[in-house]
């Protein structure tokens, strides 16, 4: 049995790198995210780069478009959705101390140089952020949302909805 798709959603806000949102593309699909919501001036798939990185994922995960973060914040929030920020704050919370009432979630992505605006940060309903060890304060985007997007999933998983945690179907995706 596949799982259904997690109640997970990644919104790539001002992404620059195509081929930084095709790794989004491929970590969604291989993490089961429910899809991928690109706002700002960040590449579709209709650019090269984006294909060429994602190699069919783009095809095998459901993607929307908006022009603002706002509006897709919007219709996230309509459908039931948390919106969280992945970046470096001090208020920020561990992938794994998400509290189970923030799922269904969108985790928003910023971008590569400046990380996550401060308009978004203030729109968010909360910020998950990775530990830094290392003498460098960041990580690549797709990383992080690699390393983010698999603990998220985890934790959704572990505060499951019901026994046994998420639905399962019969079919393959």
């Amino acid at each position: 049995m596949v799982p259904l798709p997690h109640p997970l959603v990644v919104v790539v806000h001002d992404v620059r790198s195509a081929y930084n949102v095709g790794a989004v593309f491929r970590t969604a699909d291989s993490a089961g995210l429910a899809r991928v919501v690109l706002t700002g001036f960040t590449p579709t798939p209709a650019h090269r780069g984006v294909a060429k990185t994602a190699l069919g994922a783009e095809g095998a995960v459901p993607w929307e478009r908006y022009d603002t973060a706002e509006d897709a914040f919007a219709a996230l929030r309509a459908e039931g959705f948390a919106v969280a920020a992945l970046e470096r704050t001090p208020e920020a919370v561990a992938p794994g101390d998400v509290p189970a009432s923030a799922f269904p979630l969108a985790l928003v992505l910023g971008n590569e140089k400046t990380g996550v605006p401060r308009y978004v940060l203030d729109a968010a309903d909360l910020v998950v952020g990775l530990p830094q060890y290392g003498a460098k304060a960041s990580l690549n985007v797709a990383v992080a949302f690699g390393a983010a997007a698999y603990r998220l999933v985890e934790r959704y998983q572990e505060v499951g909805r019901g026994e046994g945690g998420p639905p399962e179907r019969a079919t393959s995706r």
